[in-house]
């Protein structure tokens, strides 16, 4: 299908598509030890918008989502890859989730707490990644907790452990990971969220491009990519969302 210029040149401005990637989430983009080089699902997705367009890709990489954000919103990246949330959709136009993905609390093994309820109360302190879908959720919904935010994602669990707090919170591979290592703590039974993974592009961009970026995800979910995806991968835990 050969694509209106005019709505290729409102996603690549520049003539090069800049995808923003988030290394903060480990199960949709890492970064290759040896080659440095980042891989993943999210950097598969950005290749394949770039053919369906027929433009260049530069992959414009941060260690956190809220940097990762503010370079879409700020026009520094043309698109990215982002949990859905109100306060991010104030400039950024999502399209429908791909990816659904669990958020957990972590806790010490002899810790009192046993359900997610108990979480919400003035003796705890939860770490959450600055700028995070958990920061930004917590925030709205925890009433009595303090939160405190560390570096990003991947630093929770040490964030955590370091100033002694009572929860981390975060992607439940990172959390599972990160326990592995350190032994002597628990995941609570139950999530507290769903993490809805997106794409989106600037607003400014105007409907049309959200429009062809909201088909393209709906497409590479119908047709079994996504979930090729993530089993290319090694991904669990993560699921193909339903089509809109």
């Amino acid at each position: 299908m050969t694509l209106d210029p005019a709505l290729v040149k409102a996603f690549a401005p520049t003539g090069t598509l800049r995808a923003s990637i988030n290394l903060g989430n480990p199960i949709l983009a890492n970064r290759d030890p040896v080659s440095g080089q980042p891989f993943g699902v999210s950097i598969d997705l950005a290749q394949a918008f770039a053919g369906h367009l027929g433009t260049p890709l530069e992959l414009v990489v941060f260690d956190t989502a809220g940097q990762s954000v503010e370079a879409v919103s700020d026009e520094h990246a043309d698109f990215g890859f982002f949990a859905v949330d109100p306060k991010r959709g104030e400039k950024i136009a999502f399209t429908a989730p791909y990816v659904l993905i669990e958020g957990f609390y972590l806790v010490r093994d002899d810790s009192p707490i046993r359900t997610n309820a108990q979480v919400d109360d003035a003796r705890n302190r939860v770490a959450v990644g600055k700028g995070s879908a958990y920061d930004l959720f917590l925030t709205r919904e925890l009433k009595a907790t303090e939160i405190v935010r560390a570096p990003s994602s991947p630093t929770v669990v040490q964030t955590f452990l370091e100033q002694n707090l009572e929860v981390a919170a975060g992607v439940k591979q990172q959390l599972e990971a990160d326990a592995a290592k350190a032994g002597g703590l628990r995941l609570l039974d139950e999530r507290f969220m769903v993490i809805r993974q997106a794409m989106g592009v600037p607003k400014s961009r105007g409907e049309q491009a959200a429009a062809l970026l909201r088909a393209f995800v709906e497409a590479m979910k119908r047709s079994g990519w996504v979930a090729d995806a993530l089993a290319r991968h090694g991904i669990q835990g993560a699921s193909v969302a339903s089509l809109e």
